[in-house]
């Protein structure tokens, strides 16, 4: 077994076999964002940099120009923690789901895809060192998750374990006085104090539907089939 520097050994991980190299060894590889959902980059790996990539969960790419390999962010600490990494149906491209530090693009750009054409011309969009906006369907995707290993683990201390404990009627309650918090906001005039509020009374809403075992994907659908018949104009 290989030790890394501090002479701590380094677990090697297998290679999955059936992957379609191309003709030098590579297979492309696509980086996105786990939070904005934004396509970060396209880079390529050798076997060595998937299997680095497979044993830090750290993504490694190999360059072609340099003919060498590098861990993302190594000089500029703009690195990317792989959360998910799969392979497409014909196993000769991947797709990492990362959480990018920093910027991905050597521009300094959230994502190395910041050019349009217009006129003819290639066009910079977006600023430099400005990160997206996080995406609200993600987040909340996220925190469904988090409440469900609370409700599932229990852990001591947590508020959601003590309204998963108090039960079903102790939520509403709380989904009745965020409610009330939020139109108070409201007429109050107060963004600040809107923001607060209507975060709170999502994650109730969240907590309420995980008791009752409705999955957000329930409710994206029947806010779909609701704008697809025209009621939701």
């Amino acid at each position: 077994m290989e030790k890394d520097q501090t002479n701590t050994p380094v677990k090697r991980l297998q290679v999955p076999a059936g992957i379609r190299w191309n003709a030098d060894g590579l297979i492309p590889a696509i980086a996105q964002d786990v939070e904005t959902r934004e396509v970060l980059m396209l880079a390529y790996m050798n076997e060595t940099a998937l299997r680095l990539t497979l044993e830090e969960g750290r993504a490694w790419y190999y360059s072609r120009s340099r003919q060498a390999l590098w861990r993302k962010g190594e000089t500029s600490g703009h690195t990317q923690k792989v959360v998910d990494l799969r392979f497409d149906c014909d196993q000769d491209a991947l797709l990492l789901t990362v959480e990018q530090s920093g910027m991905a693009c050597h521009e300094n750009y959230f994502s190395c895809f910041h050019y349009r054409t217009e006129a003819g011309e290639m066009v910079k969009v977006g600023q430099p060192e400005q990160r997206p906006e996080p995406d609200l369907g993600q987040v909340l995707r996220d925190l469904a998750g988090v409440i469900r290993s609370r409700r599932e683990e229990r852990p001591e201390g947590a508020y959601t374990t003590y309204l998963f404990d108090q039960g079903l009627d102790k939520i509403l309650k709380k989904v009745g006085e965020e409610s009330a918090e939020v139109i108070i906001a409201a007429k109050n005039q107060a963004p600040a104090e809107i923001r607060y509020e209507v975060s709170d009374l999502f994650y109730h809403l969240l907590v309420m539907l995980e008791e009752r075992g409705v999955a957000l994907t329930e409710i994206a659908r029947e806010l779909k089939q609701r704008r697809k018949e025209g009621t939701l104009r």
